[in-house]
């Protein structure tokens, strides 16, 4: 019998893909491309978000 759980509800400001990779143009001294990490400022890198009566049953 399946359980019920809530489902997770994907960041609509990554749509689920919290961490990027940018590369620099740059490359190492043994030919790799230098890269920096953004992380999704919405969902804090997690790729998901609360639904809006979480945010409004916290509050009260």
């Amino acid at each position: 019998m399946p359980e019920n759980t809530l489902a997770q509800r994907v960041c609509r400001d990554c749509d689920g893909f919290p961490v990027v990779h940018i590369t620099t143009g740059t490359r190492t001294p043994n030919g790799q491309r230098r890269t920096l990490a953004a992380t999704c400022p919405a969902c804090k890198g997690t790729g998901t978000r609360t639904t809006a009566a979480a945010f409004i049953h916290a509050g009260k």
